[in-house]
């Protein structure tokens, strides 16, 4: 995700750099881990901790969250005339050449094709913790190439260490979408990391310290998004091996925050007359809900059949399997691909305009 330098006028007298508001980047990066970690107690309790994620998990995590916030994409680009006008070939291009390069793909090779979209999937997720620390730097006014250098390395180290012990501690309990698709590092990759990653970490916190405390510049909402990346990625990947606790800590950050971010932008550039913000944001969930629910639809009950209990067997599209997973494929892939365009300030006049001011 590519930051644009604010999302809340700072004319509106903050003392310090939030992105939307005190309160809403609490709850955002703040909740979101709260909840992630309380999963993990929960998970504890009820010895989930070395199991595939259950049913009633499923459904919040991976469908309400995770494939529904592939959708919110769609607000930000195809449900917005203006928008479409702006860069039609881009977004006609990227699910088109999506789908055909992944049927491509798949026809020589569907190990090859899910291990692609597995690390696009990654550099997404990666990309998308970088993108709020840029936004948080931006909102904050900081601009030494010292600190720029320090909270890059700190939020890059602190994904690509887990993913790199990941590759070198193969196989694990669990995997990005099916077994196989990551490849395989040497033992020795992921110690060369670690103490990159201690050096990183070590560094943010001693700077983050110094600002505080010596220089009185504090960023809080910075500090947050780096420590419960750290946090919930070590604890999903490197410390836990367990499908359900690589689930909740992974999704949950990475979902809401980005459904946030969507609803915001929106409301705050286009707020409709006559309607509230609460019924805005209940339109916004129930649409990308029941999108994300027919996708999974058709995944499971044309192809996977892993849970009749919630979408039934009506289905049966085996034999349409090439064609298929590309096609059901494309709103991911798009997602990934849109992501590094539409939240850069020298693209969208409007995005400028508002952070901006």
């Amino acid at each position: 995700m590519a930051a644009p330098s604010s999302l809340t006028p700072t004319s509106q007298g903050q003392s310090l750099p939030w992105l939307f508001s005190p309160l809403v980047d609490l709850c955002t990066f703040l909740g979101s881990a709260a909840i992630a970690l309380g999963l993990l107690v929960v998970g504890a309790q009820f010895g989930l901790l070395h199991d595939d994620t259950p049913e009633w998990m499923w459904v919040p995590a991976i469908l309400m969250i995770d494939v529904a916030h592939v959708y919110a994409t769609g607000f930000r680009v195809y449900f917005d005339r203006a928008e479409l006008r702006r860069n039609p070939w881009l977004y006609s291009l990227a699910p088109l050449l999506g789908f055909l390069i992944g049927a491509a793909i798949y026809s020589e090779s569907s190990i090859w094709f899910w291990r692609i979209l597995a690390y696009l999937a990654v550099f997404h997720f990666v990309r998308q913790q970088y993108g709020w620390v840029a936004l948080y730097r931006a909102r904050g006014g900081e601009t030494g190439r010292v600190g720029y250098w320090i909270d890059t390395s700190a939020i890059y180290l602190a994904t690509v260490y887990p993913l790199v012990y990941w590759h070198a501690a193969s196989p694990r309990n669990f995997n990005w979408f099916l077994e196989g698709d990551f490849l395989s590092l040497p033992a020795i990759t992921a110690s060369l990391f670690q103490v990159l990653y201690w050096i990183a970490l070590g560094s943010y916190v001693f700077r983050a310290i110094y600002r505080g405390v010596v220089k009185r510049e504090f960023n809080p909402g910075k500090d947050i998004v780096v420590a419960t990346t750290a946090l919930c990625w070590y604890l999903g990947i490197v410390a836990l091996n367990s499908d359900y606790a690589f689930t909740v800590t992974n999704v949950i950050i990475h979902g809401i925050p980005y459904l946030v971010l969507v609803f915001w932008y929106r409301w705050m550039r286009q707020p409709e007359a006559g309607s509230s913000r609460w019924s805005a944001l209940f339109s916004f969930l129930g649409i990308v809900w029941m999108l994300a629910y027919f996708e999974e639809l058709l995944w499971d009950t044309g192809l996977w059949h892993e849970r009749p209990w919630l979408f039934g067997t009506v289905l049966n599209l085996e034999a349409w399997e090439p064609f298929l997973i590309p096609l059901l494929a494309v709103p991911q892939i798009t997602h990934y691909i849109l992501d590094g365009f539409i939240w850069k300030r020298r693209s969208n006049k409007d995005l400028a305009s508002m952070v901006d001011h």
